[in-house]
């Protein structure tokens, strides 16, 4: 342990006494003053001894320690000479085997000439027959059409004079209906183009379809009676004669009208 020195005496005084006890008795020694002895007492020792050491550990210093050394590195890979070693390499026939096609099926058929032909006759007959189909929708020379703008209404009673309001007349916009009786009925307009007016205007209308041929009946007839002032239209209703019914009948835009004029006279 260690002690401290005191400034007084000098002596070492045990560090657990905060004055030095030598100093201390003499102050206190001189204040109550000298006093004597008895003949069995024994002085005070002047100093006394220290109090036992407690025992300190000798300080060894730590040892010092070394690094440890690095594992050796890894031998270096053996080296070879340029182009020691070159793998083989396989050539087209070994990676891609030479393809033989399939033996070509033997040709059965006609050969090319006839069906070269063949094929001109059947152009041939579709065009010959378009053109006769389009010349009788018109109605041309030659054709078995019936030819819309002379041929009189089947309605109309035979040896009848053509009437002269018979080119001022128009009947159009025709369309199919049902009555309340299930009857068939057709609306139509009737158009006066002339600047004069006309009155009890009657005529026959016979309906046909555009692709009906000579030989063929027409969908049907109506008769008509209006007054008609000049460049005036009008709307009517009138009873259908037909053989055909109703789904029967041709739709409105593929209908024609022959018109003939019986009245006024």
């Amino acid at each position: 342990m260690f002690t401290w020195i005191c400034p007084k005496c000098g002596r070492e005084v045990p560090p657990q006494y905060a004055e030095c006890p030598d100093c201390e008795r003499a102050e206190q020694q001189a204040a109550t003053g000298p006093s004597s002895p008895g003949p069995m007492a024994e002085a005070p020792p002047v100093n006394p001894p220290p109090p036992p050491r407690a025992a300190v550990p000798e300080y060894r210093p730590p040892e010092p320690v070394h690094p440890t050394a690095p594992p050796p590195p890894p031998p270096p890979p053996p080296q070879y000479p340029p182009q020691a070693y070159q793998p083989p390499v396989p050539t087209l026939g070994q990676v891609y085997p030479a393809y033989a096609p399939p033996p070509a099926a033997p040709r059965v058929g006609m050969p090319t000439w006839a069906l070269t032909i063949v094929f001109a006759l059947a152009i041939f007959g579709v065009v010959a027959g378009v053109y006769w189909l389009v010349g009788a929708l018109k109605g041309g020379s030659g054709s078995p059409a019936k030819q819309l703008s002379t041929v009189e209404s089947p309605a109309a009673k035979p040896g009848a004079r053509v009437s002269p309001f018979q080119k001022y007349i128009e009947v159009s916009g025709v369309r199919f209906i049902e009555n309340a009786k299930k009857k068939p009925e057709v609306r139509f307009v009737v158009t006066n183009h002339s600047e004069a007016e006309i009155t009890d205007l009657s005529g026959n209308v016979t309906i046909w379809a555009r692709t009906q041929k000579s030989e063929e009946e027409s969908a049907g007839t109506f008769t008509f009676k209006v007054t008609l002032g000049a460049w005036e239209s009008k709307d009517l209703t009138a009873p259908l004669s037909t053989k055909l019914a109703m789904i029967e009948l041709p739709d409105w835009q593929n209908t024609t009208t022959d018109v003939q004029i019986t009245g006024p006279q």
